[in-house]
């Protein structure tokens, strides 16, 4: 439908998603774009860009593309916090965002093609319900669709949830609480081709559904894309492709697949086998080199770029047919095998808790940390998360594969792998109320050859075991591969960086032995089939058993106590009327608290307060002194307190941080006492029980009850009785008014 606006004509489409109706608009922002829509569910709007140069960037082996998602608080409503009051550099949740509208776009541009395109897309508004990134998708699928770029979509996206043992498409925020599942897919009009899950132990065929469905319910979105692109859509334009010359291409080839050939048969160590590789590589540049001196004027000379291009297309295909073909891949395995695993824990001093996992050359040590709440991580975003008290940190750094580069923090990669793994372990994380911890995880990656997402799962599962947290069920991961060439499919498991390099498909999954709790794929070409996904989960399932079984044989269960560098926490619940009694007027209070103990108090907004230290000793007198600031006493219990100051009626004992009483004198022994002094000094710790608050808040004690054995009523009676002989004491009543005397 075209509406027409003192902007110019508004091109709209309506069609549904999940039961909610999506819009889909152009024509409206950005004209010089080479393509730029809007899509909107509820009162979420993504608007998207997609622009292509003219040129290709020159000396670049690699598609020059950029997906960024710009991510503006005012969306939501909210300014941001920092000093200058503007966004800065990408949060971690826009990061993912934009890694998971990249992976499904990628692979459906062509080859070859070294023309720079950009795609940039952020929310306009974002109502709190429905989230930015399948949105996203579709937004970015569409604005490349009606632009000049060449490209061979469309995609589209769709969120499912499982809500009491029921698929819910597209399931808003506040609907994802109750979701044992967050599987977001992407594909074509024939297949899958991008997968994000975090789940909860889902079975492999319960996850089949999801998938199926997944892929059923974005296939309106997908005619709706194609229907727009043949309606206002702008001719394609000419890319210039990096594609060498096929003469130069058949002539290298002729010359150097025997002995990649043989090279891959001799080999099956990754170092030997690079380094014949590259040795052939070499020779054959140095034979062009030298037949380019003798070029006569006007002939055309081979060049050393296109050998190497020519020449990595040789090991590309002829790794691929000695997996699919032979049945045999680079380091001699066959299909299923995993490569040699071994496992360690406790590996660092000092440390809460450590753990090494490694699996053939890739090698990860994760450490875990464990901190106050007041440690969590807080979150300013568009999306109402407000904090996290559990993170997943992932770190490759360059001598991992042998080779030399700057330190620059992590990468959109690191910190999307980071992600996965915290998504395999968050189901088993024991919630705050049972462990009120804050968990800081970081994975180490020392040696990398394929699949270090997945071994950091693994290595943190025994870092967690390791520092005692009390993890539900250990977790393990495995990366799965695909080679499909024609009719023929080879499905990988554990797959190394050269066939994750030449392969089809990346498809890691993590979990437990019940189910499923993390799923991530990338699919090279189009899609993959059901039958594909269902063998590649069956083998997953088989290698994740085997690693679970070698982690349960290093370690276990989770250690009985926490580390003796660990905080020492503990919980306890206030009135949360009196929260402004521990704090005190400017944090006055409860500074005072942690100074005079060196503990650390956090309190919640519903009255739990954790009090974390590093002992015992130091926890329990915060604990008293904040009990005794929010506690009213309780009469009839018995209470052990400090005198504090002695008076010819009686003393006055200390029970609490501000709260005491009096013991009459009456009432201090079970037999008869003539002084005070006599049975307690300023300063003793005495056991007594609370017989009566009045109205005014005057605490009246007995220890003759404790001592004698009796309850607070009869405490309470025997004081009322009369006394017998004289009454010493009994009218000198000054500070204890109302308080009986000795019978």
């Amino acid at each position: 439908m075209d509406v027409t606006t003192n902007m110019g004509t508004v091109h709209r489409y309506v069609t549904e998603l999940g039961g909610k109706e999506l819009t889909i608009e152009t024509g409206k922002f950005a004209e010089q774009a080479g393509g730029a829509v809007t899509v909107q569910v509820g009162q979420t709007i993504v608007f998207a860009t997609a622009t292509m140069s003219k040129s290709a960037r020159e000396g670049i082996d690699f598609f020059p593309l950029s997906v960024d998602y710009e991510e503006k608080l005012y969306a939501a409503g909210r300014i941001p916090g920092s000093y200058f009051r503007r966004e800065g550099r990408p949060s971690e949740s826009a990061i993912l965002i934009s890694r998971v509208v990249d992976r499904p776009l990628r692979p459906l541009f062509p080859e070859y093609m070294r023309n720079e395109v950009q795609i940039i897309f952020s929310a306009l508004s974002h109502d709190q319900e429905n989230q930015v990134d399948m949105i996203g998708i579709i937004a970015a699928s569409t604005a490349l669709m009606i632009s000049d770029i060449p490209w061979e979509g469309p995609v589209a996206a769709v969120r499912i949830g499982l809500i009491d043992g029921e698929f819910v498409i597209n399931p808003t925020i506040p609907q994802m609480e109750d979701s044992i599942l967050d599987l977001r897919v992407a594909g074509t009009g024939d297949a899958i081709n991008m997968v994000e899950c975090a789940s909860v132990e889902i079975d492999e065929e319960t996850m089949i559904r999801a998938l199926m469905l997944a892929h059923e319910t974005m296939q309106p979105i997908i005619e709706l894309q194609k229907q727009i692109a043949a309606e206002i859509g702008k001719p394609k334009s000419e890319f210039i492709s990096s594609k060498i010359d096929e003469a130069v291409e058949a002539q290298v080839a002729e010359r150097a697949r025997a002995a990649v050939r043989q090279a891959l048969v001799e080999t099956t160590d990754r170092t030997e086998r690079n380094t014949r590789l590259d040795g052939i590589r070499d020779e054959l540049i140095a034979a062009y080199e030298a037949q380019n001196a003798t070029l006569a004027e006007g002939e055309t000379p081979v060049l050393a770029k296109a050998v190497k291009q020519a020449f990595e297309d040789v090991i590309y295909e002829e790794v691929r047919r000695r997996i699919v073909i032979d049945g045999v891949r680079p380091d001699g395995r066959d299909y299923t095998t995993i490569r040699p695993l071994a496992a360690e824990v406790g590996i660092i001093p000092r440390v809460h808790g450590s753990g090494l996992f490694k699996r053939g050359q890739t090698q990860v040590m994760t450490i875990a940390t464990l901190g106050t709440p007041r440690d969590a991580q807080s979150i300013e975003t568009v999306s109402p998360e407000e904090s996290r008290r559990y993170m997943h940190h992932y770190n490759v750094p360059p001598y991992s594969t042998g080779e030399t580069s700057p330190l620059r923090g992590p990468k959109r990669r690191e910190i999307g792998h980071g992600a996965l793994a915290e998504a395999a372990l968050r189901a088993m994380i024991p919630s705050e109320d049972k462990f009120p911890y804050t968990i800081r995880l970081v994975s180490e990656v020392l040696s990398s050859n394929g699949s270090t997402s997945m071994a950091s799962v693994c290595g943190s599962t025994l870092a967690l075991m390791d520092a005692g947290v009390p993890i539900l069920r250990p977790v393990a991961g495995i990366a799965m591969g695909l080679v499909k060439e024609g009719d023929q499919v080879a499905v990988l498991t554990d797959i190394q960086g050269l066939e994750d390099h030449l392969g089809d498909m990346d498809f890691k999954v993590a979990g437990t032995e019940q189910g499923i709790n993390a799923l991530q794929m990338d699919i090279k070409i189009k899609g993959v089939s059901e039958d594909v996904l269902r063998k590649a989960l069956a083998q997953a399932k088989d290698a994740r058993m085997q690693i679970l079984d070698l982690i349960l044989k290093t370690i276990a269960e989770p250690r009985e106590e926490i580390s003796e560098f660990a905080p020492r926490m503990t919980t306890i619940k206030i009135n949360p009327e009196k929260i402004g009694a521990v704090i005190g007027p400017g944090g006055k209070v409860i500074r005072g608290i942690q100074d005079r103990t060196g503990v650390k108090i956090d309190i919640q907004e519903d009255g739990t307060v954790f009090v974390a230290g590093v002992d015992g000793a130091t926890v329990g007198l915060a604990i008293d002194e904040i009990r005794g600031l929010t506690e009213d006493l309780e009469v009839g219990r018995i209470y052990t307190g400090k005198v504090t100051r002695i008076e010819n009626y009686g003393a006055f004992v200390e029970l609490m941080p501000g709260k005491e009483g009096m013991v009459h004198i009456s009432q201090l022994a079970d037999y008869r006492v003539n002084r005070v002094e006599d049975e307690v000094q300023v300063g003793d710790e005495v056991m007594v029980m609370v017989t009566d608050v009045d109205p005014g808040g005057r605490v009246r004690l007995s220890r003759q009850a404790v001592l004698a054995g009796w309850t607070a009523e009869e405490a309470r009676e025997r004081d009322r009785r009369p006394p017998s002989g004289d009454r010493r004491g009994g009218g000198d009543r000054r500070g204890g008014g109302g308080y009986g005397g000795r019978r």
